[in-house]
């Protein structure tokens, strides 16, 4: 164990009590009756579909490059639950699954040295959820350091093994990258098991013979031949923005060892697409060859990259891998200049749109370029505006989500249900904190508790053939809907999906058990963020014991609170009862039995060094890598 920090030091962070006794309001119960629910279901939903050494029931055998990511997601609501304040079995069943599914997937072979061997970043971002919540519930852990610089690794050019990365040129050298370096040239057995699920997408190209309809058939031999012949010589050298999501798994590394290098990675890679888009024009293009040329293999197309403007995805795809990459600057670089890449086309977009006469109103924006332009012109997606401007609370962000076609209406959770659980209501949290629907905390926390006893009953009815099973069975069963939990405590809304880091405007560690996540019968409620405060309600629902709350400024530290002033529980936010100072990333609030409080913090963004630390451990403790023995004498 890495040593801890005195008891003089963790004492010295500022504290303030309670000295309000009532009966705990709906919100609070609500939030520990789904904090408790979800734990049972999540133990039931492991006891279901893993083996006792977390290994899956499934397959003898699964070809192709495709798969390994599902089951990490099926499994990413275990560590979250614990981060949030759920017992302490669920991180070690996390451990547990994250390692079994490691390692079966290598078995299947996808996976090679922990990683996979070759993939895109859109799954290994979903992959990576998994290993990103796991550092935030426990950045103790010496493996999961280790993982981390040495994942990192893979992308800096330090790796021989994997020399996915080009620091010359800034780029990521394929679109197909891992631990076994680029892929180069892709076979009709890396998409074997993908093509079904393709045909329901448009075409990759627009010069595919017979091919002339919305989408394409990937499971015609003839038109695959031709895809994979098209895709080797066009797409599968050079950098596509997707890569971008890998700024997170460098991110993480630094978090981890406050590694300069890996935060100047983050802020340089970045900085490169920046460039491509500004000799683009302002738009980013989806596609730069080896030389750093844009459209090198498309014939100096910028769009028709992989998984770029045409396909598959369109928009939505490019847009969160530069959402990403740009949290990430800020998070690291500590300037909100760092969002202007995805400010800079998210504007493009929207300029690029036109009014819908279809009688709905709003505005209908383009989600894909082809050889003739701009097509499929829908209404924006809100999340990833409001993901920017929960972390900038910059005034031109907020432009960006009000100006959003219904923003005036929002406030009404939707029982819609994103892929693995994911972020399903976004803009109703932001409407929330922005004074609309003071019941949106209770009506979240009651839509995931319905959706969750739903999840259950499918559960239960389960009794197919395990081998039949798809490969997003797991995501697809998963019970753990966190995303009113995340919402009402955080302050903040779920993780940008594909590989997105879990930001925070605040999070809880408890005192006494000395780990993450709100002590036992204590719950909390982020009703208000600005750029300068946050206004928050902590709740001991329990009558017989006092607690102790840790308040941490960011997710990872990086703000600092200045002030904490004391509202009254049935009082306006302006009120100004009595004020402490705190100056420190941490306040301690001590609750008695049945002990609530209000509180309004001032802070400063972005003002401390981001890392995984805790109040009592910090990486500076940590204790050094492991080297491997040199092998050199067996080399070839």
């Amino acid at each position: 164990m890495p040593n801890e920090r005195t008891d003089e030091a963790t004492d010295a962070i500022p504290v303030i009590e309670s000295h309000e006794v009532a009966a705990p309001p709906e919100w609070a119960l609500l939030q520990r009756e789904l904090l408790a629910a979800s734990e049972e279901a999540a133990l039931e939903f492991v006891d279901r579909y893993a083996r006792p050494d977390g290994t899956l029931p499934w397959r003898e055998s699964w070809p192709g490059m495709d798969g390994s990511d599902d089951p990490y997601e099926g499994f990413q609501g275990l560590p979250m639950l614990y981060l949030l304040g759920g017992r302490t079995e669920l991180l070690t069943l996390a451990r547990r699954q994250w390692d079994a599914v490691t390692w079966q997937w290598t078995e299947y072979g996808q996976i090679h040295r922990e990683f996979d061997a070759y993939y895109d970043w859109m799954h290994h971002g979903e992959a990576n959820n998994l290993l990103y919540l796991l550092a935030l519930a426990d950045p103790t852990s010496v493996k999961e350091r280790q993982r981390a610089v040495r994942f990192a690794g893979f992308y800096t050019g330090e790796d021989p093994e994997a020399a996915n990365y080009d620091p010359a040129r800034r780029l990521i050298r394929s679109p197909l990258t891992g631990s076994r370096g680029p892929r180069f040239t892709v076979t009709a057995e890396d998409w074997s098991t993908h093509r079904e699920v393709l045909d329901n997408y448009p075409p990759p190209f627009e010069d595919l013979p017979g091919v002339d309809g919305p989408t394409c058939p990937w499971t015609d031999d003839a038109t695959y031949a031709r895809i994979l012949d098209r895709m080797n010589a066009r797409m599968t050298r050079g950098d596509v923005p997707l890569n971008l999501t890998a700024t997170s798994l460098l991110t993480h590394a630094y978090l981890f060892t406050g590694d300069v290098r890996y935060r100047d990675w983050v802020l340089d890679y970045r900085a490169a697409w920046q460039e491509r888009a500004e000799r683009n024009g302002g738009l980013l293009p989806d596609n730069v060859g080896p030389d750093d040329v844009i459209g090198q293999y498309m014939n100096g197309a910028w769009w028709g990259g992989y998984y770029g403007w045409r396909w598959p995805h369109g928009a939505h795809q490019i847009l969160e891998a530069v959402a990403i990459a740009c949290t990430n600057g800020v998070l690291l670089g500590g300037t909100l200049s760092q969002l202007d890449l995805i400010r800079s086309q998210l504007d493009a977009l929207w300029n690029l749109g036109r009014d819908d006469d279809s009688g709905a109103g709003g505005r209908l924006v383009p989600h894909r370029h082809v050889n003739s332009g701009w097509t499929d012109y829908r209404g924006p997606d809100a999340r990833v505006p409001v993901a920017c401007w929960s972390l900038s609370h910059a005034a031109e962000d907020l432009d960006r989500v009000l100006r959003l076609p219904g923003s005036a209406e929002w406030g009404t959770p939707t029982d819609r249900i994103a892929k693995a659980n994911g972020a399903a209501n976004s803009e109703h949290w932001f409407a929330y904190v922005h004074g609309a629907n003071p019941d949106y905390p209770t009506e979240i926390l009651a839509t995931n508790q319905r959706q969750l006893r739903d999840r259950l009953e499918r559960i239960r009815r389960d009794d197919g053939d395990p081998a039949e099973w798809d490969v997003h069975h797991w995501q697809d069963m998963s019970p753990v809907f966190a995303e009113g939990l995340v919402q009402t405590m955080f302050g903040a809304p779920l993780h940008v999906y594909h590989g997105g880091l879990q930001f925070a405007t605040v999070r809880y560690f408890d005192h006494v058990a000395r780990r993450p996540g709100l002590p036992p019968d204590v719950a909390a409620l982020v009703e208000h963020v600005d750029a300068s405060s946050v206004t928050v309600q902590v709740v001991n629902c329990g009558d017989e014991e006092g607690r102790e709350v840790v308040v941490q400024a960011g997710g990872f530290g990086e703000h600092h609170f200045e002030s904490a002033t004391v509202l009254d529980a049935d009082a306006d936010a302006d009120a100004d009862p009595w004020q402490v100072e705190v100056d420190s990333r941490w306040l301690r609030v001590r609750l008695g039995p049945g002990g609530q409080i209000r509180l309004r913090l001032s802070m400063r963004r972005f003002a401390n060094d981001p890392s995984y630390d805790t109040p009592w451990v910090s990486r500076a403790d940590q204790p050094a890598l492991i080297r491997s023995r040199a092998l050199s004498e067996f080399a070839e």
